[in-house]
């Protein structure tokens, strides 16, 4: 299964870059025990177009040409589900590359957020806490939730869980 974080805009040199590099890194490392071929992250540039609608049509466009048509694809959106735990989306991801899935895509949306075509897309539609958050951000949670998933499935130390579970 090829793993793939697709975000509108382009990190900065600087440390949400920096933190992000180490999670793809890690998550690849680790990815390759456990069916993982590719952790990528793709970068589309911000729609330069004047009104909201229209940047977010145009970014939905690109998101969607860079899902395979077996993709299952996670959108991290505010008006998403913010109750998964690290276990449950860990859990998703074994049994979505134990069902054959190609690829999983997270989404990561711009400044004006998803069109609603990503988010019909989507296979689950993930929120980070009820605050909205910088999309750069966003980013490095995402790369940082599928590592912890990887060593989940790993049985790694990394992800301690609940002591009561």
């Amino acid at each position: 299964m090829r793993l793939l974080v697709v975000a509108i805009g382009r990190l900065k040199n600087g440390p949400e870059r920096d933190l992000a590099a180490r999670y793809r890194e890690r998550a690849v490392a680790l990815g390759k025990s456990l069916g993982v071929t590719a952790c990528d992250l793709i970068e589309i540039p911000e729609s330069r177009a004047r009104r909201s609608a229209d940047r977010i049509a145009e970014e939905a466009a690109a998101i969607l040409a860079l899902v395979p048509a077996d993709a299952a694809v996670i959108a991290c959106d505010e008006r998403g589900r913010s109750d998964w735990p690290s276990e449950r989306i860990a859990d998703k991801i074994g049994n979505w590359r134990d069902a054959g899935r190609s690829s999983l895509v997270l989404v990561v949306g711009g400044a004006d957020g998803l069109h609603e075509s990503v988010r019909a897309r989507a296979d689950h539609i993930l929120a980070f806490g009820a605050a909205t958050l910088p999309h750069g951000l966003v980013r490095v949670l995402a790369l940082e939730q599928v590592y912890r998933a990887l060593t989940i499935l790993a049985g790694h130390p990394y992800h301690r869980g609940d002591p009561e579970a």
